[in-house]
């Protein structure tokens, strides 16, 4: 069991999201990195959507009371290990990508950095046991519901870990995180055409900045303003992560995971679901461009990371736990 000593505002207990109720206006959710979670699942031996921790805004001060092997994946955020005085541990720097031990006692630091792109997943062996709803582990920070209470953790929380999941495999040669490059492959929207040429143009050429008020839900991009030559109200239409609306001010917005279901404003391009991970590294202040590509290309891109899979679950694990 852990228990929350201090917390930032915005870490929530998530797994790969909840597919298959978007005809109830129910969202995705799930980690905005499902990439990152998949790893520290694999490397812990847990099932692909095991519960983890998704750390979008440092600090994170854990008190862990017993003892369990734990993976960070993203950002480092300086995570490391200290005694229960808060003295830090010789040999206590938690890398992500491996698996750590932690003793019961000891407590679990990740103080993080003021740059653009604080974004970790913590996964713990078994998985974080919170109750399934709607088929999901994940929080629905919107419609409060599912992981904690439908809420961001807080000072006070108790995590329970589901030691009866834990297979007591590891990996324990580690996996290498995958770095963001602050570029999103896409496909041109349903509306791409009814968008003026030179907002056609900007849209792949410009390098967009991350507005401050960016979160789950959507990322507001900055800079340049795009224009449609439908001036009309459209009906609204099906939307997923990874869309980009553009409302009537002309300024972008990139759906995230707790993006709703249907919206209103012209789709003039869209992420394809391979790169969507690379949009949790997307925190205000950060940059990005576009660049297009083919549906064609879209689905090799899906073939190369189906195999960059195969290739890690053929990996043998450690056999049982330490």
């Amino acid at each position: 069991m852990f228990e929350v000593l201090r917390c930032g505002p915005v870490t929530t207990i998530q797994d790969q999201g909840r597919h298959g109720m978007r005809h109830l206006g129910i969202s995705q959710c799930g980690t905005l990195d499902p990439v990152a979670s998949r790893q520290a699942n694999l490397l812990l031996g847990n099932a692909a959507d095991a519960a983890v921790l998704e750390v979008l805004h440092p600090p994170l001060l854990l008190a862990c009371h017993v003892d369990c092997d734990i993976a960070l994946v993203g950002d480092d955020m300086g995570a490391h290990l200290l005694d229960q005085h808060r003295h830090p541990l010789p040999g206590g720097r938690l890398e992500p990508g491996r698996v750590h031990s932690v003793r019961g006692g000891q407590l679990l630091c990740l103080p993080g950095r003021r740059h653009p792109g604080n974004y970790s997943v913590l996964g713990v062996a078994g998985g974080f046991d919170v109750p399934l709803v709607l088929g999901s582990r994940s929080t629905d920070l919107s419609n409060r519901f599912g992981g904690l209470q439908g809420r961001p953790l807080q000072s006070g929380d108790r995590l329970y870990v589901d030691h009866d999941a834990d297979s007591g495999r590891r990996l324990r040669q580690g996996i290498r995180p995958i770095a963001p490059n602050g570029q999103l492959r896409a496909i041109p929207g349903p509306e791409f055409e009814q968008f003026n040429r030179q907002s056609r143009l900007d849209v792949w050429q410009t390098r967009w900045t991350v507005g401050r008020q960016s979160n789950r839900v959507g990322l507001r991009l900055g800079n340049t303003p795009l224009r449609s030559e439908d001036t009309g109200y459209m009906s609204s239409s099906a939307v997923l992560p990874g869309v980009v609306q553009v409302p009537h001010n002309g300024y972008p917005v990139l759906l995230g995971n707790d993006a709703q279901t249907t919206g209103g404003y012209p789709r003039i391009i869209s992420v394809i679901s391979a790169d969507l991970w690379k949009m949790a590294y997307l925190t205000p202040g950060a940059r990005v461009r576009f660049e297009q590509v083919s549906i064609d290309q879209a689905r090799a891109i899906h073939r190369q990371w189906q195999q960059y899979w195969a290739r890690l679950e053929m990996i043998p694990p450690s056999g049982e736990a330490s």
